[in-house]
């Protein structure tokens, strides 16, 4: 084996601690590699053109608004096509999923069993939509799939509540921990790097929550058809949008 080459004098006088910086077109690489990478880009790039239809900006005349539309209602089902199997992650997560108390076999049930059920029915939709399947059922795969979606995020906002209090109790902790180690004169780094890593954990885990709120009211409108309060086009097209920036950084951030 040959030996190791000595370190040259200007690799000797670098900081070995400092951290690299990732190149940013290698982290694109990869988060484009990402199947939810790609989605989520679609997802911006779809509802961005709904707010731009729903705020009645361009006249309905314009030879630009019907290829907004025609750009939209493909870009939707472009993304069913992304969903191809994915219902097998919440089967896995399901099996992985700490079942300690009752209350916590129930949200996982319903958190990961109502995406999943939406993710598989979802495949139909698009059969249906792309025109292999009969298009008449449609409309009952929607409504089928709508409410496992809702029922998805029922369970997946309850578990996430339940993370952040157990975040923050940890977080106490910690905080109490460097309070005790500071007054006695001693160095605490290592806390203050994890509280550091505990509080981005915490704010990750709110952005979540705020997108499943997002997801969940989309899901409900499409229960009702659009129909009823809190229901409008602009307002789904924003709350779209909104989820789909939380997501796609969360996915940037992971990756």
């Amino acid at each position: 084996m040959d030996p190791k080459p000595s370190p040259s004098p200007q690799n000797s006088n670098q900081t070995p601690n400092k951290p690299r910086q990732r190149d940013f077109l290698n982290h694109l690489e990869v988060y484009l590699a990402k199947r939810d990478g790609v989605d989520k880009l679609l997802k911006i790039s779809r509802y961005a053109t709904k707010i731009i239809l729903a705020s009645s900006l361009l006249p309905e005349t314009l030879i630009l608004t019907k290829r907004l539309k025609s750009f939209e209602s493909s870009v939707g089902l472009s993304r069913k096509a992304f969903r191809l199997g994915k219902f097998v992650q919440d089967v896995n997560a399901l099996r992985d999923s700490p079942f300690d108390t009752k209350q916590e076999i129930i949200l996982s049930i319903i958190a990961y069993g109502g995406e999943g059920l939406y993710y598989f029915v979802e495949q139909f939709v698009w059969l249906a939509k792309s025109g292999l399947i009969d298009s008449k059922h449609s409309k009952s795969l929607g409504k089928v799939s709508a409410w496992a979606e809702f029922a998805g995020y029922i369970g997946s906002i309850s578990l996430k509540f339940r993370d952040l209090k157990k975040l923050s109790e940890e977080e106490a902790c910690l905080e109490s921990s460097i309070e005790v180690t500071v007054t006695r004169g001693v160095g605490c780094q290592e806390e203050e790097k994890r509280l550091s890593k505990l509080r981005e954990k915490k704010l990750m885990k709110k952005l979540s929550i705020v997108q499943d709120f997002a997801d969940g009211l989309m899901a409900l409108a499409d229960i009702r058809d659009g129909r009823g309060r809190f229901s409008g086009p602009l307002l789904m097209s924003c709350a779209g949008l909104f989820s789909a920036l939380i997501s796609t950084h969360k996915n940037w951030v992971s990756c």
